[in-house]
């Protein structure tokens, strides 16, 4: 139990502490950490202070002053960013995303096609075997129009929006996952990056061939020092004397489509004229002189019909008018492209997690151990709920992503990061438990299941590995709230304290650092049905944006914070489950005769799921065993 008065004594008063004892508690807690228990909310005042009556009026003014502190920030803020605030942006998720019927029957009609394509030429256990994808296989799909389903019509391209687009690589990921890296490897992240930073010239010269199958696109950013680091990049382009073209030197590997690409996106160090270097994107051809390809089929556990290529650099001379977008922008394009890859990435492990749940149904009801079918054994029905869960909520998150992309908005990075992970890592568990399902006849090649987890694996690393990913969503959406509450002790420690920065500072406004001034966060459902749901995440969104600033104070300092992984994957889970269940949410809230209410019972299924994963990560930020982990890892590093 808190000390503090509630929640409801304090909405009539206003705390008012002599300076000397604030700043004095704010410091202790600085050097000694706050320790709270699960599900109770960060208080910076001291047992005992004092507390001062205060009208409605300055009640409200207060707010206001916070508000107009906050508001503008929090509004350009993507849905995930602003969880870390405890706050729910709604109108970002809610309704939830439709295409128009001529879009819809547009995406049907191509949906249908790719389908019968697939299961009439595209042999995915062949693919296999013989680690190729067929020419035939690359021209028919070049022919249906999805090595350019997204290039605008005016370049010869189908024009569909990202949200038609999943559509088509979620059919292929549920069929062939070797297909489905070379289509988004091409599609996705190579000719992206020539829409989203070419120049007309550019796009001209290059996208019509690409569009057909008869040229191959590639992007070029992974190599021995730059994998998951993406600013590790060590391939130069230094200037020619005169200024008209770049000298390439390096090395690139693990690129898909890198040995058989007709043009490479490279990303290689400019001299930014300080000193230093910064990564420019190049439009790169296998025909320029000192470009060698080292091997252009690596052998690979799985995803093996993909051609992954090494290729070396030799002073390859680029002309200045194959630079990609700006010089310097290099790493800003990169990961401008990888949204969209990441979000196609999110559709085909939804393909690929819909046949596992096939599978796992089919041959559940139909093998039999111990007088009964394995469909009646609560083990394996549980693997089932997981399987039909997860998969419910991976294409509701794609969908919602994909909806980003349509309409413009300022802010998802963070949520293609988010789905990325979850796809990703929800899959392997799918995958695991289909060989699970599938006992002994599932290990043997003449099933399709021991190819699906050699394809799955790589998912995890790819595209920005899972733990770095984790990483990366804790510490950038950490970020706000963290220097609000830094500059707000730096203030009072330097004895420069105000009341207005003490409320807009802790835990990144009013709202999360003085609860009696906030409500809780509302989840806009309209379905009766799902308004328990609703303000149980709205209630748990809340309890995470009033328990950062107690995390960051455990943490004692920024230093300690960004090194402190574990802390991060446990942040990071409660971004990833939090996004992932207002997804659901907005899915379910279409409402009946909906295509997005079909099968319901597996959206409210995972939201059971996620929102325990919620409270036991939340119990764990302060009741963990991290001491013991990292001492066994010492010893065993030496």
């Amino acid at each position: 139990m808190s000390r503090h008065p509630t929640v409801a004594a304090r909405s009539a008063h206003f705390p008012t502490i002599p300076d000397v004892p604030l700043r004095a508690h704010l410091a202790q807690l600085s050097s000694m950490g706050a320790v709270l228990s699960p599900g109770e909310s960060f208080h910076p005042f001291p047992s005992g202070a004092t507390f001062m009556a205060l009208s409605q009026q300055q009640i409200e003014d207060q707010k206001k002053q916070v508000e107009e502190m906050l508001g503008p920030d929090l509004a350009k803020l993507g849905f995930a960013k602003s969880v870390f605030f405890g706050h729910v942006r709604g109108d970002l998720l809610f309704p939830y995303p439709k295409l128009s019927n001529d879009l819809q029957k547009q995406a049907d009609e191509q949906a249908e096609a790719v389908q019968q394509f697939c299961h009439r030429s595209i042999d995915a256990a062949t693919i296999d075997r013989q680690a190729r994808i067929p020419d035939e296989v690359v021209r028919g799909l070049g022919q249906l129009g999805v090595l350019g389903q997204t290039v605008p019509v005016e370049f010869g391209g189908r024009g569909f929006n990202q949200q038609q687009y999943v559509r088509i690589m979620e059919i292929i990921g549920g069929h062939c996952a070797s297909t489905a890296v070379f289509v988004n490897a091409h599609q996705s992240i190579g000719c992206r990056a020539l829409l989203l930073f070419g120049s007309k010239n550019q796009q001209a010269k290059w996208l019509p061939g690409l569009l057909d199958g008869s040229k191959l696109a590639a992007f070029a950013l992974t190599e021995p020092e730059a994998g998951s680091d993406a600013g590790g990049v060590q391939t130069t382009a230094t200037p020619t004397d005169d200024g008209a073209a770049y000298l390439l030197d390096g090395i690139k590997h693990y690129i898909t489509n890198g040995g058989i690409a007709d043009v490479l996106t490279v990303m290689a160090r400019t001299p930014d004229g300080k000193g230093g270097s910064k990564v420019t994107a190049f439009l790169v051809t296998p025909d320029m002189p000192g470009f060698e390809v080292i091997e252009a089929r690596a052998e690979k556990c799985g995803i093996r019909g993909t051609a992954t290529g090494k290729m070396r650099f030799n002073n390859v001379k680029v002309p200045k008018e194959n630079i990609l977008g700006q010089i310097g922008r290099g790493l800003q394009a990169a990961l401008t492209v990888l949204n969209f890859g990441r979000t196609t990435f999110g559709a085909t492990c939804t393909g690929h997690a819909k046949v596992c749940l096939d599978a796992m149904v089919s041959h559940s009801k139909s093998r039999k151990q111990f007088q009964q079918a394995l469909s009646e054994f609560q083990l394996v029905q549980k693997k089932i709920a997981f399987a039909a869960a997860h998969q419910y909520a991976m294409e509701a998150m794609t969908t919602q992503c994909a909806a980003f992309i349509d309409n413009g908005a300022d802010d998802y990075m963070l949520e293609t990061a988010v789905l990325k992970v979850f796809a990703t890592e929800h899959l392997w568990t799918i995958v695991n438990d289909t060989l699970q399902i599938y006992g002994g006849k599932g290990y043997f090649c003449d099933q399709p299941v021991e190819r699906w987890m050699r394809d799955a694996r790589i998912n995890t690393i790819g595209e920005g590995a899972n733990d770095v990913l984790k990483a990366f969503i804790a510490v950038v959406g950490c970020k706000a709230p963290g220097e609000k509450l830094k500059g707000l002790r730096d203030d009072l420690l330097g004895g420069r304290w105000s009341l207005g920065k003490l409320f807009a500072g802790l835990g990144a406004g009013a709202k999360l650092a003085a609860p009696w001034l906030a409500n809780t966060p509302t989840v806009p459902v309209t379905s009766p049905d799902l308004q328990a749901e609703a303000r149980q995440l709205a209630s748990l969104v809340k309890q995470f944006g009033t328990t950062l600033p107690h995390v960051f104070l455990k943490l004692k300092d920024e230093a300690v914070f960004v090194q402190a992984q574990l802390v991060h994957e446990r942040l990071a889970d409660l971004a990833i489950d939090f996004y992932a269940a207002a997804c659901v949410l907005s899915r379910l809230d279409a409402g009946p005769g909906s295509n997005h209410y079909a099968k319901a019972e597996y959206g409210k299924t995972f939201l059971a799921m996620a929102f325990r994963r919620i409270k036991n990560n939340f119990a764990a930020l302060d009741d963990n065993d991290d001491p013991a982990w990292l001492s066994s890892a010492k010893v065993a590093l030496g």
